[in-house]
């Protein structure tokens, strides 16, 4: 595979065992960091033919491989994961499963574009559902406010700092806002989640002055980007940590989190969680809901509702499908 310099050099076949961090996937190849050098890895048998019960490595897994000649190895056990970031993987009703896209993360900072392309609040509120969900802390970062201006980008996105998410305002291009970020990461191993478009690659390129995403390790590898399928890249930052670079979502929708479940996974609900007249209350239709008397009051931003009530019916479907 070779090194490309940042992440050293190509291991050797220099040991019975080695354990390592998964970088990055594409089609039948895993990149793995140890100690310094990259290899790169197949998967043994017994795990690539697994089925669907199979744990197969994403980027950020520990996993064990056996060197099998100069920088290449095969990956023969993934270790058990303390956190994970996934959603339902498209595909139709009845079949759905789950798609894990990064593991053993620390944060989620969620990043959408104010503009080009246009930001949907509900598809914000999506991602941090799934945050909540998986005990992940999430940051929002509000990327190209040149285009309309901080303050306009503060009318849309404001009612998550209401809530107490910490929202960063910023232009990667320009470099604004960017301020006390390196050490919000340092240390740590933070997923970069969002849709297509909204400047995740272009965030971390101004964090790394010369670190260029789109002709990064993975096409240099194997010489074949463009023919290939990328799954996520897990880079290490020069001050210590790890950044999940994930690609563009075009839908998100949560994994398995149960219909009685979901009210948690929205932080200003949880003040009147407990206080409704029925102690199986779903926040719908039912009479004496204390989280719909504070919507209507406005203790809760009646669009964040709307998003509850969307993701439980899907939660609802999802349960009936099994069943």
């Amino acid at each position: 595979m070779g090194g490309n310099g940042r992440h050293g050099s190509p291991g050797t076949a220099d040991g019975p065992v080695k354990e390592g961090i998964v970088l990055w996937t594409m089609n039948e190849w895993y990149a793995v960091l140890v100690d310094g050098r990259e290899w790169r890895c197949r998967l043994r048998g017994v795990l690539r033919k697994g089925g669907r019960a199979a744990v197969l490595p994403v980027i950020g897994d520990r996993v064990t491989l056996r060197p099998t000649g100069e920088g290449e190895g095969v990956i023969e056990a993934v270790a058990p994961r303390r956190s994970t970031f996934s959603r339902r993987a498209a595909g139709p009703k009845g079949a759905w499963r789950e798609q894990v896209l990064a593991a053993n993360i620390d944060q989620v900072f969620v990043v959408f574009a104010a503009a080009k392309p246009d930001p949907h609040p509900r598809a914000v509120d999506r991602f941090l559902v799934i945050a909540e969900a998986n005990a992940l802390p999430a940051h929002l970062i509000v990327n190209k406010i040149d285009l309309v201006g901080e303050a306009a980008a503060r009318r849309l996105f404001g009612v998550y700092e209401h809530i107490g998410y910490p929202v960063r305002y910023c232009s990667a291009t320009q470099r604004i806002g960017l301020e006390g970020l390196q050490e919000e990461l340092a240390g740590k191993t933070t997923l970069l989640a969002g849709p297509s478009g909204v400047g995740k690659s272009s965030l971390i390129n101004a964090l790394v002055p010369g670190l260029n995403l789109r002709t990064g390790p993975i096409s240099e590898a194997l010489n074949k980007g463009r023919h290939t399928t990328v799954v996520g890249q897990l880079l290490p930052l020069p001050w210590g940590g790890f950044v999940a670079d994930t690609p563009g979502l075009r839908e998100v929708a949560p994994w398995n989190i149960p219909p009685e479940d979901l009210d948690v996974c929205f932080p200003e609900f949880r003040p009147y969680l407990g206080q409704c007249r029925f102690s199986d209350c779903l926040h719908a239709r039912e009479q004496g809901c204390a989280v719909r008397v504070a919507m209507e009051r406005g203790a809760i931003d009646l669009g964040r509702y709307e998003s509850y009530l969307r993701l439980l019916e899907e939660a609802l479907e999802a349960e009936r499908a099994v069943t």
